[in-house]
């Protein structure tokens, strides 16, 4: 929940990503909802069994087929299977997953990190991005969002403005959602300088960097005393008893049920 809002707001800042999001309606028809579905569909592909994540793949890569036009925007053409896309939406994820351990975790080295970014382009293969079109370290993963971010691509539209006001102020209906006020301030505070303001108009000074900063340091160390149910997700609970034979084999279980007892959404 804490990466994935600054890893969507940095998807909805590309126009072409968005344009995909509006023609399925993502950000005006029931957005939170929509959201959290395809959060699930993430967790069976992460956390999942073999017949469930390749099932969820399939399910994701037929979608996405049906996902391609003429941007509004930029007049540019526009397919959820452009490996280009495919590439910022991967990057924006791993960047995030990395950019929150080292801050509120802190247990990988550069090995690990290296790592966790390899092992993610398993998941990204499935979804049909080509390995060969990934950067092969973590630092090149790096460069490359920064070569985006200083090339002009991003900029602000309707689906990003709508975005922003979701981090800002969810409905009333979300979890948790008196969090969400230091949620969103984490999760704009840590996007990259230029698109925070030039995408989001989101002001930033020295006081909110430290605060930033003070606060996450504080959330690493309550992470150290807070329950195992706290810390970790269920599906990542599950696969992991799975993995070390502590919890049933379920291949032959539905390939619509998720790891920790959620249920294949109806569509993404």
């Amino acid at each position: 929940m804490l990466g994935g809002a600054r890893a969507l707001l940095m998807h909805a800042a590309h126009p072409l990503v968005v344009a995909g999001a509006r023609q399925t309606g993502m950000y005006t028809s029931d957005p939170w909802m929509r959201l959290e579905r395809t959060l699930r569909l993430n967790y069976l592909v992460t956390f999942g069994t073999t017949v469930q994540a390749n099932a969820t793949a399939r399910h994701i890569n037929i979608v996405h087929e049906e996902i391609n036009g003429i941007d509004e925007v930029t007049g540019l053409d526009y397919d959820a299977l452009d490996p280009e896309l495919l590439l910022w939406v991967h990057a924006c994820l791993v960047d995030t997953a990395l950019v929150m351990e080292r801050l509120v975790v802190g247990k990988l080295d550069d090995a690990g990190r290296e790592r966790f970014h390899q092992e993610s382009m398993v998941g990204a293969e499935m979804l049909r991005l080509p390995r060969s079109s990934i950067p092969q370290t973590v630092s090149g993963l790096r460069s490359y969002i920064d070569n985006v971010v200083a090339s002009g691509m991003l900029r602000r539209t309707d689906g990003s403005e709508a975005v922003g006001r979701l981090i800002m102020d969810p409905p009333p209906e979300t979890p948790q959602r008196p969090l969400w006020r230091l949620i969103s301030f984490w999760s704009f505070g840590l996007l990259p300088e230029r698109l925070r303001r030039e995408v989001y108009g989101y002001g930033w000074n020295p006081a909110q960097e430290a605060a930033l900063r003070a606060s996450l340091s504080a959330l690493k160390y309550l992470r150290l005393i807070a329950p195992p149910h706290l810390r970790f997700l269920p599906p990542a609970v599950t696969a992991q008893r799975r993995i070390e034979g502590r919890g049933p084999v379920v291949e032959e279980e539905s390939e619509s049920l998720l790891p920790g007892g959620f249920r294949m959404p109806d569509d993404a």
